[in-house]
């Protein structure tokens, strides 16, 4: 409600006839105010200077009670004022009001005061009190021979003047909520004189919006409203010409783009898009609505800067130009080129983009394999060649050496071997030409005969290599040789990288039909940021100590690939100097590969 430009007139009238009225009414109590108390102090001047004037001076204030109280009753006569003539000691020698007659004027009268006048501090002292009680307090000096003798202590009470402010102040009050509710009248009547024509060419836009172009603003008045609505028919009449013009182009057009394999979006030298086909739109992941009412450089800035209008103005003088850009887990070639409007004039850019997704995916691969597979022959080929030259150079006499350093070559050509033999298997898996020979077989037979096979290797670093499970036999359908490789890399692992002394436990466990197989090691662990690239072809953790100890890489790889070939899972939770754990998953049922 209070978006409507009719109750922000409304809101503005209210405010500046209340601030107006607010600042007037506290004006003119505070003049009030300030006023009545300058009479109050004027009359009280008045009747100080009467006082002090008869005061006889050949006879001390003590001795000249009498003519004092008489003085004090011809002068102070007012219903609202009190006298007091007080001595130095703070006596009340005389006062209109006889309950205070003889009184200690520190317990009676505002000490302070007197003691400012008394000590000669001030020459005359003053104070206004608040509360239930208003008073006007004024002290003036007795003086003799150029010495204080006394004090005159006059007061007034100033509760009527503050009865009558607080009157005032609620007159104020009702004559502001009065004005403010004429007021709240008055601009609601002005706002809407102004706001009826306005949503009067509201409702014909929306009508317009949504393809009715036969609407027409009725003139009201000659001012800014009213021409407004002109223009808002004239703008309707040049629509609907201009709409009959290219109604007939934009069909065709839009056939031929809506049906193209590739994305299009068409932006004006403005910066704005005027044309974007549904293919474009699937791409960038936007509705027609969403996108059409974007800024271009406001959608590409953050997928490439480079595709800017901003840039491809100041950097491309025929504004032709290609850019890569990736859009989630997809990357697009954009082509742009300039477009003529009807002026023979560049009108903006049209730019065309293509799914390079796959190529880029695969040229990506490619590189990616030829550098991590040049890296791994690097080394052993190095080593090999260092050996040979050295041999050559004239060490093959001494038979000794050439047996060590020919031993090297054959472990590095092992390697190799190793390496070689790896990447056919992830080919195999990659091109679905694996064999696989699914049959009923024992897991516990086959740990076991893994626990056989790796004990010695276990035993060299004095390990405990240990199998742990209830069952004696638990059949399962998968490919004996396959498992078995995929457990010896396991477990192989869990020895390599755990240190001597330490302990790696086999468990099998049988849930809900699937086959448990968790591998726990006491060992060095995998750093936190490692574990999302554990399963990556070639990603070593410890990379020089993987390589020292013959390792290629791709274990992980081909496990995985195997385990996920009889439907199951691989997963791996570890931590730095704790130990690692790798739970594999294989249901039980029947399976087809």
């Amino acid at each position: 409600m209070f978006k409507s430009i009719r109750w922000k007139f409304i809101t503005v009238y209210f405010a500046l006839v209340f601030i107006a009225m607010a600042i007037i009414g506290v004006f003119i109590v505070q003049s009030f105010e300030s006023y009545n108390l300058e009479v109050v102090s004027d009359r009280l001047n008045s009747i100080a200077v009467n006082i002090i004037q008869n005061i006889p001076e050949d006879v001390s204030l003590e001795e000249s009670k009498e003519s004092l109280e008489s003085s004090l009753n011809i002068f102070a006569v007012g219903l609202f004022e009190e006298a007091f003539i007080i001595d130095k000691d703070l006596k009340i020698i005389a006062t209109d009001n006889r309950s205070f007659k003889g009184e200690n004027a520190a317990n009676e009268l505002q000490y302070e005061l007197i003691l400012e006048v008394l000590t000669g501090e001030k020459e005359v002292a003053e104070d206004d009190t608040k509360g239930q009680n208003p008073t006007k307090n004024l002290v003036f000096p007795i003086k003799r021979n150029g010495e204080i003798e006394g004090a005159l202590y006059l007061r007034s009470d100033l509760k009527d003047i503050y009865e009558t402010l607080n009157r005032s102040r609620v007159i104020m009050t009702q004559a502001t909520g009065l004005a403010l509710i004429i007021t709240i009248i008055l601009g609601f009547l002005l706002a809407r004189s102004i706001t009826e024509p306005i949503n009067d060419v509201t409702k014909k836009a929306a009508l317009m919006a949504k393809g009715d172009f036969n609407q027409r603003v009725d003139v009201k008045s000659d001012d800014e409203v009213g021409n407004l609505a002109e223009m808002f028919n004239f703008l309707t009449g040049k629509l609907e010409t201009t709409l009959g013009e290219i109604s007939s182009e934009k069909s065709k057009m839009e056939t031929i783009l809506n049906y193209m394999a590739d994305g299009l979006i068409a932006v004006n030298k403005n910066g704005r898009i005027i044309h974007a086909n549904p293919k474009a739109m699937e791409m960038l992941n936007f509705s027609k609505e969403a996108i059409l009412e974007k800024k271009y450089d406001e959608l590409f800035e953050t997928l490439n800067d480079k595709l800017t209008l901003e840039y491809i103005t100041k950097h491309k003088d025929e504004l032709i130009g290609s850019e890569t850009i990736a859009i989630d887990e997809s990357i697009y070639n954009v082509d742009y080129a300039p477009f003529m409007d009807e002026n023979n004039e560049i009108g903006g850019i049209v730019l065309v983009m293509k799914d390079v997704t796959k190529q880029q995916q695969l040229e990506n691969m490619r590189r990616e394999f030829v550098a991590n597979v040049s890296h791994e022959l690097k080394t052993p080929l190095t080593s090999i060649k260092s050996y040979t030259e050295t041999l050559l150079d004239g060490m093959l006499d001494d038979r000794e050496i050439s047996e060590s350093f020919l031993g090297v070559v054959n472990s590095e050509a092992d390697r190799m071997t190793r390496l070689v033999r790896d990447l056919l298997q992830l080919s195999n898996f990659d091109n679905k030409k694996t064999k696989w020979n699914i049959a009923n077989n024992d897991l516990v037979k086959l740990i076991n005969q893994i626990v056989i096979k790796l004990h010695i290797t276990a035993k060299n670093k004095n390990q405990t290599l240990e199998f742990i499970t209830e069952y004696d036999k638990l059949m399962a359908d998968f490919d004996f040789d396959r498992i078995e490789q995929v457990l010896i890399n396991i477990v192989s692992n869990a020895i390599k990288y755990t240190e001597n002394d330490g302990t790696i436990k086999i468990y099998l466990e049988n849930r809900d039909n699937n086959a448990y197989i968790k591998v726990k090691d006491t060992g060095m662990g995998i750093p936190e940021e490692d574990m999302p690239r554990i399963f990556e072809r070639f990603y070593r953790v410890d990379k020089a100590r993987s390589r020292e100890l013959g390792g290629t890489g791709l274990g992980l790889s081909i496990a995985k690939e195997i385990v996920e070939a009889h439907n199951g899972s691989i997963e791996i939770h570890s931590e730095v100097n704790k130990g690692t754990e790798v739970m594999v998953i294989i249901p039980m049922d029947d399976m087809a590969m």
